[in-house]
């Protein structure tokens, strides 16, 4: 292996041991459900902004992912959404239920929502 290989794959290694780290949820300040639909599967990142060394940083607290079923493969790019946004929103509601969080999607239709 040449030098060049060794770095990158080093440099690789450490990327995918190391990041991201999840953190513990507090449930005082408000969450951030990120969520996004494609034509091959739905996805939900679930984020808050936490004061660490006294910074506030934004970190994950949990990933959420599916396959989309045959059925729904014949939804539009609205509808696929729609049914990300009420997916995510059904399946980490031990974190969301009773909490202050904001929904954050790419999709304009869902954001009037």
């Amino acid at each position: 292996m040449t030098v060049d290989r060794v770095k990158a794959f080093e440099a690789l290694r450490q990327a995918l041991t190391t990041a991201p780290l999840l953190l513990m949820p507090d449930f005082k300040p408000p969450f951030k459900l990120y969520i996004y639909a494609s034509g091959d599967g739905l996805g939900a990142a679930l984020h808050q902004v936490q004061i660490i060394n006294d910074k506030p940083v934004e970190g994950p607290i949990c990933f959420i992912s599916r396959k989309i079923k045959l059925t729904e493969a014949r939804y539009g790019s609205s509808q696929m959404e729609c049914l990300c946004y009420v997916w995510a929103l059904e399946k980490p509601n031990y974190f969301l239920e009773g909490c202050v969080f904001e929904v954050i999607t790419g999709c304009t239709a869902v954001n009037s929502l």
